[in-house]
Order: C-alpha cells, then structure tokens, then sequence
C-alpha cells in the first residue's frame, strides 16, 4: 500500500515538474512559430496585395496606352481635316478673290460702258436738237413758201380752181385738170402755162424740198379713138404728170429735184358718183416734200 502511495507520489511529483518545464518550453516554440507565421501570412498577403496592385495598374497602364493611341488617332483626324480645312479655306480664298476681280472686272467694263452710252447719249442729243433746229428752218420755210403761194394764187383759189395745203412740213398744191388741160389731152394749155408760172416762180427758190407732181383722174374709162393713146386712165394721168414736170425742168426747176407719179383714179378725194366730185379727182397734185 505504502509502496503504492510512494509511487503514486513520485508520479504525481514528475508530472507536477513536467506540468511545470514543458509548458515554458512549449509555450516559447509555439509563440515564435506562431509569429513567423502570422508575418508569414502577413507577407503573402501584402504580397498578393501587391500583385493586385501591380496586375490594377498594369491594366491601367494599358487602358491610358489604349486611349493615348485613340488620342493620337483622333489628333491624327484632327490635324488631317485641319490640313483638309486650311486647303479648302485656301481655295476658297482665292476663288472668291477671282471671283471680286472679275466682278471688279465687270464693273469697270459696265462703268466705261455707261460713260460711253452717257456720251453717245449726250451727242444724240445734240443731234436730235440740231435735227428739230432743221425741222423747224424747214417748216417754217415750207410756211413761208405756203404763205407765198397763197399770195400769189389767190385768183385761182377764190375760183376754187387750186387749193393750197400744209401741214407738218409738206406743202401740197392741188390744181384741178380743167385750169391745165383740155379734155382727154395731156398738154398743158396755155392759161394752164400762166398758172404754172405762178407756181414755178415760188419753187424755183426751194433747194431743200423734193417736188413730186401726182397725176389722178376720176373713174371714167377712157374709150374711143383716144384709147390708142391712151389705153386707160394710168397712161393718161401718167403723161400729164411727166408733161407737168418737163414744163418745170424748162424754167429752171433742178431735174433731180422732180419726180412724176401716175395714180390714175386709184386716189380719189371726193365721190365720183357726182361731176362735182369727179371734177375735184381729175387734178395735178404738187407736193414738196422732204429729200429722201
């Protein structure tokens, strides 16, 4: 029993010793074991961090090498429509500098055109007042002339055997066949010689003035002998007319000034349904008119 309790004893001695020497020994080794592997966790945790850090930034690293390529692709696109822009601006510079000078152009061609035209207008102004200076010499010469016709043929007027007409610078003297011709003949008689003198004195003094003598009959057919003669009225007015301005060209009158004209009974100025009427439509017409 007693060697039982002894052994129990020393037991329980040794393991109180061992209680008390392995666990100063054990709780060392376990401290720096636990230590090292807490820093060790620690460091491959910060090291993982860091790889994370690294693999973040790598990215972004080649995000901003993406969007520096864009950036100098689009500076790339800038600068090529900025070359584009200068050159079209460039163009467009100079095609609307041809385009002011040639309007420029332009206008000094309608400006010299205008000073030309304002120049020509002007001198055709002169003329027009030169011209109506001459028409109005003229006109009141013709009145003159008008005026001394009626003078001198007053006789043959109150008779009713000539009349006189003027009117915008042509002077008409109207005889009627009776005073100059006899019937169906076409030589002036002699009283009809008398009247044209009267007549020639006046025009012998027109330099200006074409003198055409007009023959006319009325509408009475010529027949008989007379037709061989004179196969209708045309012929007779015709050779009445001409017998008048050959009268004229024998006292003086300049030939060139003269022209004889047959309307046969083609220009009446009355009806011939009367022998009043058809008295008036047989006549010599003398009319001054201007020079051609």
């Amino acid at each position: 029993m007693t060697k039982e309790v002894d052994m129990s004893k020393r037991t329980l001695i040794m393991l109180t010793v061992l209680c008390f020497t392995l666990p100063q020994w054990g709780c060392v080794s376990m401290g720096k074991y636990d230590l090292k592997e807490k820093e060790a966790s620690d460091l491959t945790k910060n090291l993982q961090d860091q790889q994370q850090k690294y693999a973040d930034l790598s990215k972004e690293n080649a995000d901003l090498k993406a969007q520096i390529n864009k950036l100098t692709s689009d500076l790339a696109g800038v600068s090529g429509d900025r070359d584009r822009l200068a050159e079209s601006k460039k163009g467009l510079e100079e095609s609307l500098k041809s385009t002011a000078d040639a309007k420029n152009r332009k206008i000094a061609e309608l400006s010299q055109m205008i000073s030309d035209l304002e120049k020509e207008n002007a001198k055709l102004k002169e003329e027009i007042a030169d011209l109506r200076k001459v028409k109005e010499e003229e006109v009141q010469k013709t009145s003159r002339t008008y005026e001394e016709m009626l003078e001198k043929m007053k006789s043959e007027i109150s008779k009713g055997q000539v009349t006189i007409s003027e009117l915008k610078g042509k002077l008409t003297v109207n005889m009627l066949n009776a005073i100059l011709f006899d019937s169906g003949k076409a030589e002036v008689k002699p009283e009809g010689l008398e009247v044209l003198q009267k007549v020639i004195d006046i025009l012998k003094s027109v330099k200006d003035k074409a003198i055409r003598i007009e023959g006319h009959t009325d509408n009475v057919q010529i027949v008989g002998e007379l037709t061989r003669k004179y196969p209708t009225n045309w012929e007779l007015s015709a050779a009445r007319a001409i017998n008048v301005a050959r009268y004229l060209q024998q006292q003086g009158i300049d030939p060139s000034l003269l022209a004889a004209v047959a309307y046969g009974e083609y220009k009446p100025v009355a009806a011939n349904d009367t022998e009043e009427g058809k008295a008036k439509n047989r006549r010599i017409e003398i009319i001054l008119v201007p020079k051609d």
